[in-house]
């Protein structure tokens, strides 16, 4: 194998590297990789070495500023070009790249008024900020803290200006947030209405059409009952040989599988291929995929001697197969959740995502399946606040601006899911968003009301009603019920977090099958023909979930025509046993269905599904607590209930509705939140203590039984950097015992010289990226002092933008015999503007409560480490989130 010298960064003596193979290990994908755009070229920039690589590489945030020309003045010697073309890392980067988005008619608008609007300080050649960003890349993680202050010295810049049309562009920043807020809102109540009202139409299909419209549900097709408009499939196979109930059997399989192999064929079409580099098992809610260790970084031989920075030159990594998740399939809930701490996930928020997704879900809702439409409303509605901010560089060109934008959304999708903006609101606060400051609180709340009000106006289902399962009770609450409803909830927590661990189960089991792992549509067709059969011959288990919760949570009084004629509501005591037979197979089977089918590659939630389980289950004791009245209503303890017109005040809707809150709380560990939206589902105060008694003792008992949320057991399965902000774990130890030892590989040292070969750069490069730190970076050292750190991609962005990266030497601290020079030329070695000079650093003797503070609190992607003011190396948050993650684990207890 040829050999290279190489110059190391201090200026010493030339090191034998290896040179990579040409024919290094590479994969062959046959299938689409990640979703991209693409961006016109930066003028005279030539991206030498690396064009063909995937990243985001248009700058965050622009400026221009002039350097010195710094020559080669070190002896060098010539090598090839180490781009990433080069890089044994299997990374995305080698495929395609991601590149910056064209500007925006809020841009454009900005720029007409003013064409001072994208410039100001950021200008100014003095300006301490280092603004020449790049965009994030694939699985790396927000530099909150550069995006905060990058919106700082955007927003002092605009206020520079004192002049009319100054406080003109100041007004309409502004009101950028608020102009997205309530278009976010408006067209997240659009698609909810088109999803609502088509799913209705493709979920009756099953069953017949309607002659005069084929395009009408039955319920808008014969508005007042049974007419003779709808036709049924036994009408029109009359006469046929196997008889008219088996040809409709045979009719309704066939549009099942149908629908639901539809579902999956347009989600399989969202399929990204994640290199093994990013160090994920899996990448989607197929929890059985198997997780493949990454190889160790500690570099170090087994007689604890640190390995020599030859032995640690890239090398061929062993073959593992590529990483593959599908962006439309499940709810997202939890990889939104995950987005909104931080991390990247490029083309799960996309348009192309959004438009899949909402066509999968009228198929996949419409098949009659075991799942809801509720969670993916949050992820399609992030979907939507992703794509609006495109309107906006405010919110286009910094994450963190984006991400409050993204917490609305959210919010919004279970403002529409439910009515009830409130529980959006306070689902934002308390499941998927990491930084929820009062301002996005308050234009949260203003996105979740506008939601809300374009639903009712556009009126779905005919009632006026945002959704369908808005009830409504008569009468209040015993007492003597109180221990019933706490009993419901200890069985409805108990229930979602069985629920859980079973499907954890069957996923590793069933899954694990190879056929299964690699045939996606094999296990949908097995679910839907299982549903099929199983679901037709009860007259419960063949309505859709919503109308299901319905017709289980509506008290026997009701009048209405979305109602069904289930026989579910006794008229005396001798027919409460045969409500409860058929309540309790439908319980069974739909519990059975929900577990199987959680995790098929189509698009589905699991909120409504746990809540016609818990709320089947309610509504048996709610009967059986029926049946004990009236069989005994002699008991002093029963009051006057036994008093009432039809032999008992009990209300088994209610303890459907209580238990439904109760499971789906077991499952999803919402407490507040599922408390508000019960109480605006009822609009009545009168049931708030029963539902937030059992919420609360549903939650205990689901922690105890499963510590494990189901979004928590998705993160955890997936290996997200995911750090819980809202369960501090009990750390023991301080920052020294995570901290590796220092690795020149892994430094700058400029204490010789502040020049360093570009070649030595792409070498460190290639290790982090390497090790998947693709989010890192290199500290800066001189004389075992950090005097700075520069990322690992704003590092690649200036390698790639080199001219003669194998000769050329890199500035990487300021030298004050050399100024910026006035022919406006851009000397492309000068590293400085790269280079955070005030990176933040805590003492090795630090607790490591401190460090998940800054994480947590600050958005930190890493922290330097510091031994009596000497570097003394760095953690980052994927290894602190690593540890935490092992810790809770040895510990068995939860975050």
């Amino acid at each position: 194998m040829p050999r290279l010298d190489i110059e190391d960064s201090s200026g010493a003596a030339h090191r034998q590297v290896d040179e990579p193979e040409s024919n290094s290990v590479t994969f062959t994908l046959s299938t689409p990789t990640s979703p991209t755009s693409h961006r016109r070229p930066r003028p005279g920039v030539s991206r030498r070495g690396s064009m063909e690589a995937l990243d985001e590489r248009s700058p965050l945030l622009q400026r221009s500023r002039s350097h010195m020309r710094i020559h080669n003045t070190y002896d060098s010697m010539r090598v090839p070009n180490l781009s990433r073309n080069h890089s044994y890392t299997g990374s995305i980067k080698s495929i395609h790249r991601h590149h910056s988005r064209a500007g925006s008619w809020g841009q454009r608008l900005v720029s007409a008024i003013s064409d001072r609007a994208e410039s100001g300080l950021a200008e100014s050649k003095s300006s301490l900020f280092p603004d020449e960003r790049v965009w994030y890349d694939q699985f790396t993680s927000t530099d909150w803290v550069h995006d905060s202050i990058a919106d700082a010295y955007r927003v002092k810049a605009l206020r520079s200006r004192k002049d009319f049309w100054g406080r003109i562009i100041v007004l309409f920043d502004s009101a950028q947030g608020w102009i997205l807020m309530g278009l976010v809102g408006v067209i997240v109540a659009v698609i909810a209405y088109i999803v609502d009202v088509s799913e209705s139409t493709v979920f009756d299909l099953k069953d017949g059409y309607c002659s005069k419209a084929w395009y009408l549900s039955e319920k808008k097709c014969c508005p007042l009952g049974p007419c003779t408009d709808w036709i049924d499939w036994g009408e029109v196979l009359e006469g046929h040989s196997m008889g008219e109930q088996w040809a409709e059997f045979g009719v309704y399989i066939f549009f099942v599988v149908a629908l639901a192999v539809l579902a999956c064929l347009l989600t399989l079409t969202t399929k990204t291929i994640v290199p093994s580099a990013y160090r994920l098992t899996t990448l989607d809610e197929n929890l059985a995929a198997v997780a493949v260790s990454p190889p160790s970084n500690d570099n170090t031989d087994d007689d604890g001697t640190t390995v020599s920075p030859r032995q640690l030159t890239p090398t061929p990594a062993p073959i593992i197969p590529p990483m593959i998740y599908y962006s439309a399939a499940g709810s997202g809930v939890a990889e939104v959740r995950v987005i909104l701490s931080g991390f990247v996930l490029h083309g799960f928020l996309g348009l192309r995502t959004l438009v899949i997704k909402s066509l999968g879900l009228i198929l996949s809702v419409g098949s009659g399946l075991s799942l809801g439409k509720e969670g993916p409303y949050v992820h399609i509605a992030t979907c939507v606040g992703n794509v609006a901010c495109r309107l906006f560089k405010k919110y286009d060109g910094n994450d963190a601006k984006r991400r409050e934008v993204l917490s609305a959304a959210a919010a919004a999708g279970v403002a529409v899911a439910f009515g009830a903006p409130l529980g959006g609101v306070l689902f934002g606060l308390e499941e998927v968003a990491y930084f929820f400051p009062a301002k996005t609180l308050f234009r949260t709340f203003f996105c979740c009301i506008t939601a809300a009000l374009t639903l009712k106006f556009l009126n779905p289902y005919g009632t006026h009603k945002i959704v369908l399962f808005q009830v409504h009770y008569n009468f209040d609450w015993e007492y003597f019920e109180l221990g019933t409803f706490m009993l419901v909830g200890v069985l409805g927590g108990a229930a979602g977090a069985l629920f859980i661990k079973a499907s954890r189960h069957w996923a590793k089991k069933f899954r694990g099958i190879q056929l299964i792992k690699t045939s996606p549509i094999l296990e949908v067709v097995l679910v839907a023909l299982v549903t099929a059969l199983t679901s037709y011959w009860n007259v419960l288990t063949k309505l859709p979930v919503a109308k299901l919760l319905y017709n289980i949570a509506a008290p026997c009084d009701a009048r209405d025509n979305n109602l069904d004629n289930l026989g579910i509501c006794p008229s005396s005591i001798e027919e409460i046993p045969p409500i409860l037979w058929r309540l309790l197979s439908a319980f069974l089977v739909k519990g059975l269905l929900t577990i199987v089918t959680f995790g098929i590659k189509v698009p589905a939630g699991i909120y409504v599904p746990s809540m016609v389980v818990g709320g089947l289950m309610g509504r048996i004791i709610g009967h059986l607590v029926q049946w004990l009245v009236m069989a005994t209503p002699s008991w002093r303890v029963w009051g006057t209930c036994p008093l009432v017109a039809d032999g008992t005040c009990i209300q088994p809707g209610i303890y459907a509705l209580i238990a439904a809150g109760s499971t789906m709380c077991g499952v999803t560990r919402l407490s507040v939140t599922l408390a508000v939206i019960l109480f605006e589902l009822t609009g009545s105060l009168d049931y708030v203590l029963p539902f937030s008694l059992a919420i609360l003792v549903a939650k205990w008992t689901a922690d105890a039984i499963e510590p494990l949320s189901i979004y928590d057991l998705l993160t955890e399965m997936n290996s997200y950097p995911f750090l819980n902000n809202k369960h501090k774990p009990i750390f023991t130890g301080d920052l020294a015992d995570i901290v590796p030892r220092v690795r020149r590989e892994r430094i700058i040292d400029i204490s010789t010289s502040p020049l360093v070969p570009a070649t030595s750069l792409r070498t460190k490069l290639e290790l982090l990226h390497q090790a998947g730190e693709l989010d890192g970076g290199l500290p800066i050292i001189r004389d075992d002092i950090l005097v700075g750190l520069i990322p690992a991609p704003d590092l690649e962005y200036a390698l790639d933008n080199l001219e003669n990266e194998s000769s050329d030497l890199c500035l990487m601290t300021s030298v004050p015999s050399i100024d910026d020079s006035d022919d406006g030329h851009v000397d492309k070695t000068d590293f400085t503007p790269y280079i955070d000079p005030a990176p933040v650093a805590l003492d090795i003797r630090s607790p490591l409560d401190l460090v998940y503070e800054l994480f947590v609190k600050l958005g930190l992607r890493y922290i330097c480490v510091l031994r009596d003011g000497r570097y003394a190396g760095m953690t980052h948050k994927k290894t602190f989130a690593k540890y935490v993650r092992e810790m809770e684990e040895k510990d068995g207890s939860t975050w």
